[in-house]
């Protein structure tokens, strides 16, 4: 067999070369849209949270979404959203915002599957919100997980006896509770039932669990569900409506009763 005849040797290599080289491009591609998709859902969802919950244009707001953002924006959905800030007023709360929702639409018109929030109260921060309890001694309250402790009055024959209380934060239908769980008086750690014997019909004050109702200062999309001391904080947690995205009557103020 002559030269002539001989196969010519493949060019499979340079080929397999070709190949890797537009793997990497459309690789690159993918990465750099994935990228952009990501910037540009943090950037519009920090927009709106700033705009619909009145925030000033300066906020720091954080947002995240999980998992591979192009396949959930073709889906239409983001299947799970969290949003962090510190220092939100929301109503009568002060403090540092953590949300989380999930199956948040691409596109207006729909609801979300739903989310959950917590906000992170200080002493201070506290203090204020229970002000709003009349005649509470809001003043007085301290952190000591897992409860809140306080002096009350007791006053007897004109006579104010202070009294140390540990209450246990929580939460029923939506409102803040604070549930005596100890009394102190004159050094002396002693239940319910002796501070009764002791002071009649005037301890009633004391003994009895204070509630704060919030809900008409909240979007009735949001419902108070948990209330906890965690270390030097109190922190609150509410369950979130998805309609909140999409339902005017979710989006205006709830209601006490």
């Amino acid at each position: 067999m002559t030269d002539a005849t001989a196969p010519r040797p493949r060019k499979t290599g340079r080929w397999i070369a070709i190949l890797i080289v537009v793997l990497v491009l459309v690789g690159g591609a993918v990465v750099a849209a994935e990228f952009i998709a990501r910037s540009v859902v943090a950037s519009t969802v920090r927009s709106l949270v700033v705009k619909n919950v009145g925030l000033p244009e300066d906020q720091n707001v954080d947002v995240s979404v999980a998992g591979i953002v192009l396949p959930q924006l073709l889906g239409g959905r983001l299947d799970d959203v969290t949003i962090t800030s510190n220092d939100v007023t929301l109503g009568p709360i002060t403090g540092d915002v953590r949300v989380e929702m999930q199956g948040v639409p691409t596109s207006g018109g729909t609801a979300a599957d739903g989310g959950t929030a917590s906000v992170r109260l200080d002493q201070d921060q506290l203090r204020t919100l229970l002000s709003q309890i009349p005649g509470f001694p809001s003043g007085t309250v301290q952190m000591a997980a897992p409860d809140l402790t306080l002096t009350n009055e007791l006053s007897v024959f004109g006579v104010g006896i202070p009294v140390g209380v540990s209450v246990t934060p929580g939460a029923s239908n939506g409102d803040l509770t604070l549930t005596p769980a100890g009394f102190e008086l004159g050094g002396n750690r002693i239940d319910a039932d002796t501070l009764r014997a002791q002071f009649g019909g005037v301890a009633d004050s004391i003994l009895g669990t204070q509630s704060l109702c919030i809900a008409d200062r909240l979007p009735a999309a949001l419902t108070l569900t948990s209330a906890t001391v965690q270390g030097q904080d109190l922190v609150a947690g509410f369950t979130i409506d998805g309609g909140v995205l999409n339902d005017p009557a979710l989006q205006r103020d709830g209601s006490c009763g």
